[in-house]
């Protein structure tokens, strides 16, 4: 996308989404971010290390500042909690969690596979959650007790029942060590269950969506942040799937271990995954 049509990027008319005032700003400020990176994905940005594969660019953090314009015009009391300088309490009762660039090492090496996540939680629970790979014009969204879309599609999870019926996604955190060590060794239990194969994508909030939509039977990881999953867990829950950390306990959040699922599946799943949990 030319840098200067970045700046027309806009969710598509014919898309019906929610119009209440928090959708509205969850899909605004994933719209204001969407520019920022479409334009930087245009004209190339120079990536920094935070640590050992784990990369920041200026992209990530104009669009996470852009989020935040959009929220606190229409929400000054609102808390946010973003990963690049967004800080915030977990127990806020209005808390905006947001994820301005997932898979930032996709768009480094201009894999276009990367997505803005906006979650609005109330009191803990999630209400809102929007997901959008902007260079590909894929929007994903979910508001509580109302079904999840993709492009104005209503989600359901897949129907398999046993895992040699499945295909499972995985994500792997920036550690090289101990937990690297520890996915391989569920992934390589998940073969010996004779699943269809094992996908890595590297854009975590995507892989929440693809379960929605019945591409996965399965997701794992070993450690996520809120960020990561706060949007994608609604999406998924409200497609009929389940969430729950890898030892099978119900989400907090923080860092933590993440399975997901299709429901069907989630014992079978968990068998494997708590077998090999570093905690």
């Amino acid at each position: 996308m030319d840098a200067h049509l970045a700046q027309q990027f806009s969710v598509p008319a014919h898309f019906q989404v929610p119009q209440d005032d928090i959708a509205r700003v969850a899909f605004d400020s994933a719209v204001a971010a969407s520019r920022v990176i479409l334009h930087y994905f245009a004209l190339g940005v120079e990536m920094r290390a935070k640590e050992c594969s784990n990369l920041v660019s200026d992209a990530d953090v104009e669009a996470e500042r852009a989020i935040a314009r959009v929220i606190r015009a229409r929400f000054p009391q609102h808390q946010i909690l973003g990963e690049e300088e967004l800080t915030a309490s977990p127990d806020a009762e209005h808390l905006w969690i947001v994820d301005p660039l997932d898979g930032t090492n996709n768009f480094a090496h201009r894999i276009p596979h990367f997505a803005v996540s906006i979650a609005y939680y109330y009191r803990g629970q999630p209400q809102c959650g929007v997901v959008v790979n902007p260079v590909r014009g894929d929007w994903y969204w979910a508001v509580a007790g109302q079904h999840a879309y993709h492009n104005g599609r209503q989600l359901r999870v897949s129907t398999e029942t046993r895992l040699d019926q499945a295909m499972i996604g995985v994500g792997f955190y920036y550690d090289r060590g101990a937990m690297m060590e520890a996915t391989l060794a569920a992934i390589r239990d998940f073969f010996r269950q004779q699943i269809h194969g094992v996908r890595r994508f590297g854009t975590a909030a995507l892989d929440l969506c693809q379960v929605a939509d019945g591409m996965y039977g399965v997701f794992f990881e070993y450690q996520l942040a809120p960020w990561d999953f706060a949007a994608g867990r609604l999406i998924l829950e409200q497609a009929g799937g389940r969430i729950t950390d890898g030892r099978g306990n119900p989400l907090a959040l923080a860092q933590t271990s993440i399975l997901a699922s299709n429901s069907l599946l989630h014992l079978a799943a968990l068998a494997i995954v708590a077998k090999h949990h570093l905690e």
